[in-house]
């Protein structure tokens, strides 16, 4: 009975053993921040309840962790427990870093859920680094670093991507455009003034950083000391977008540019 219920009713893990009928499915994919690689070693807590009590995997059955920064490993639970699962290590992969690195530096916004839904998108697109932005007409500047960290973690997991962006706490405008560090800058803006499409503008190699500001845009000024410290001054389209949605434009056409 218990057999002919599964199948008529499958658990994720029922689905899990039966793939080998059909397609076979992608391994599960967890996050360990501190992947320390041996032929054999135990689980975080947090990981190990997911794996033991949310996917109910059992002895045998293969997943798959990484810590964010290149290092994915396929693994097989030797013994199940929900507070220390110990696996055996069966493959280990370095996955490099992409030649471009997106950065985005994005306004903070009232609506919380719009910024932990780009946080989510833009993770899932692929950037490597997102910079809260506190601009002269920012108007939240309240920021929780653990929950927005734990919604990347997730995305990337949920995308079976090996790197986690980097998460910076909220910068000032003024401290973040004298930055050295990126080889292509670009500032989006609604003023009216001479700009070109960012498709356009888009080299294919180097660090790049891209400026999204807050709901009532940038003011002139931050404009104009953007454009002294080589900003490129660019714009996402002809029609108003809201930051996130703005944001989202520019993952897209930027992670474009990376295939160009």
């Amino acid at each position: 009975m218990r057999h002919l219920f599964s199948i008529l009713s499958p658990t994720l893990s029922d689905l899990y053993r039966l793939s080998f009928i059909t397609k076979k499915m992608p391994l599960p994919f967890f996050f360990e921040e501190n992947l320390n690689p041996q032929p054999t070693f135990k689980l975080s807590e947090e990981t190990s309840k997911h794996v033991i009590q949310v996917l109910r995997m059992k002895k045998g059955e293969e997943l798959q962790l990484t810590d964010g920064k290149g290092l994915l490993l396929t693994c097989q639970i030797l013994y199940e427990h929900k507070k220390a699962t110990e696996v055996k290590l069966l493959a280990t992969n370095h996955l490099p870093r992409p030649t471009t690195q997106i950065s985005i530096a994005i306004s903070l916004i009232k609506n919380n859920s719009r910024f932990e839904w780009f946080l989510e998108k833009a993770t899932e697109i692929g950037v490597s680094a997102i910079i809260p932005l506190i601009c002269e007409r920012t108007e939240k500047q309240r920021f929780r670093y653990d929950r927005m960290k734990a919604i990347l973690i997730s995305a990337m997991l949920q995308s079976q991507q090996a790197w986690l962006p980097l998460l910076s706490e909220p910068i000032k405008f003024s401290e973040l455009i004298t930055d050295p560090s990126y080889q292509q800058k670009y500032i989006a803006h609604c003023i009216e003034e001479e700009k070109n499409l960012l498709s356009k503008e888009i080299f294919q190699a180097g660090k790049q950083l891209i400026l999204i500001g807050p709901e009532g845009d940038f003011t002139k000024d931050e404009v104009d000391e953007a454009l002294q410290n080589n900003f490129i001054p660019v714009s996402l389209g002809s029609t108003r977008l809201r930051t996130e949605t703005a944001g989202i434009v520019a993952c897209v056409l930027l992670n474009d540019g990376k295939y160009m």
